[in-house]
């Protein structure tokens, strides 16, 4: 079914300002919501997509997106985040958009208990190349909350310290129900007593005071695949600072940072050397040797090779992350002039500089700079 104008579905103008848009879904809300709709099912469609159309015209970047582009716009499920109308999450309309609901709906708040949710840890590894091409396993070592070994994260010193809560009954929401110009208005809110944890623990443990966690050193392996780059970011999952009485741990984010090699420069997924050579190895050819990630390699250098000549040693350079595809080790060939010369080698210079051999002949076959360049880039 085609998706209907977001313009429509608020039922504002094109050029409605952000007042106007928000007072119209805060009307379509209140009379879609499904506290006061029950079951309802097409009042819920109705809801998310009004939440949708809001989601929307509220942001100015994707307002704007919406207005050249409209619907195609919008990413993959031509909304505004959540997927299309059928794919909408209630628990994050409430979250995102309960601001505009006011006290009428308790702010947004709906559901059970609180889960408490530990904060996210960030580090930084540093890695050098060689690791960066095989993938490796750190083992590091972090400051940071973890569960209370005392209480085994519970926060009391025993099992018989918990009470339920009398405010809440257990459940970590208080409700109450006001009458209002639209008639009866359900409004649930976090209870106030027990922080919608449903229980109170009378007997708090004696090491950590009852919040369930210690500040403590942890050692965390860490498995970083190979190809990673600088500034990229790795989240491990529940290993970040532990959640207050026994809730969902963070996450530990790992920064990478990479270490200068002391031959090899990264660009991608290619790696660039700085071969230099003499003006005579140049002129006769030679074999050189050059570094990479595996050891060294040894390359030929044909006689009559110019300078800046670029030599490309294909899978030499360093793995793409999540792909088999390796990149190239790119061979810059620097012909080293010499600064000084002794009487000897300058009397035979100037032999060889009259030498008709010596004379610059370029031909047609000899690429340019820029075509050079352009090989290179591609």
């Amino acid at each position: 079914m085609a998706k209907r104008d977001y313009y429509e579905i608020l039922g504002v103008a094109k050029g409605a300002d952000d007042q106007e848009i928000k007072k119209s879904y805060r009307k379509l809300a209140m009379k879609y919501h499904p506290d006061k709709n029950p079951g309802d099912k097409a009042a819920e469609e109705k809801f998310k997509e009004a939440a949708e159309a809001y989601d929307v015209l509220s942001n100015p970047e994707k307002k704007s997106r919406y207005d050249q582009f409209g619907h195609s716009g919008m990413g993959a499920g031509g909304g505004g985040g959540y997927g299309g109308f059928g794919g909408m999450n209630m628990e994050d309309i409430f979250s995102n958009f309960g601001d505009v609901f006011g006290s009428s709906f308790g702010g947004g708040s709906r559901g059970g208990k609180r889960v408490n949710r530990g904060s996210n840890l960030r580090i930084k590894v540093k890695l050098n190349l060689e690791e960066i091409a095989h993938g490796i396993e750190k083992k590091i070592k972090v400051n940071k909350f973890v569960s209370c070994n005392s209480c085994k994260g519970t926060g009391a010193q025993n099992a018989s310290a918990f009470h339920t809560c009398s405010t809440c009954r257990g459940s970590g929401q208080t409700t109450r129900v006001m009458n209002t110009i639209l008639g009866q208005m359900q409004t649930s809110s976090t209870c106030p007593a027990c922080g919608g944890e449903g229980q109170i623990i009378s007997d708090k443990c004696k090491t950590c005071f009852g919040d369930g966690i210690v500040k403590a050193e942890d050692t965390i392996a860490i498995k970083i695949p190979a190809g990673v780059a600088e500034g990229m970011q790795l989240s491990v999952n529940g290993r970040g600072n532990a959640a207050a009485r026994g809730g969902v741990a963070g996450d530990l984010l790992v920064v990478i940072e990479e270490e200068e090699h002391p031959f090899l420069k990264r660009e991608g997924n290619n790696l660039h050397f700085e071969q230099y050579i003499s003006f005579a190895d140049a002129a006769l050819g030679t074999t050189v040797e050059v570094p990479t990630i595996e050891g060294k390699a040894k390359i030929k250098i044909d006689p009559g090779t110019h300078a800046n000549k670029i030599l490309r040693l294909r899978g030499k350079g360093l793995p793409e992350l999540n792909s088999y595809h390796k990149g190239d080790l790119l061979v810059n060939v620097n012909v080293w002039t010499p600064q000084h010369l002794s009487k000897e080698e300058r009397k035979i210079m100037e032999q060889l500089a009259h030498s008709e051999n010596f004379k610059p002949r370029p031909s047609n076959k000899d690429k340019s700079f820029f075509e050079r360049m352009k090989e290179y880039f591609n």
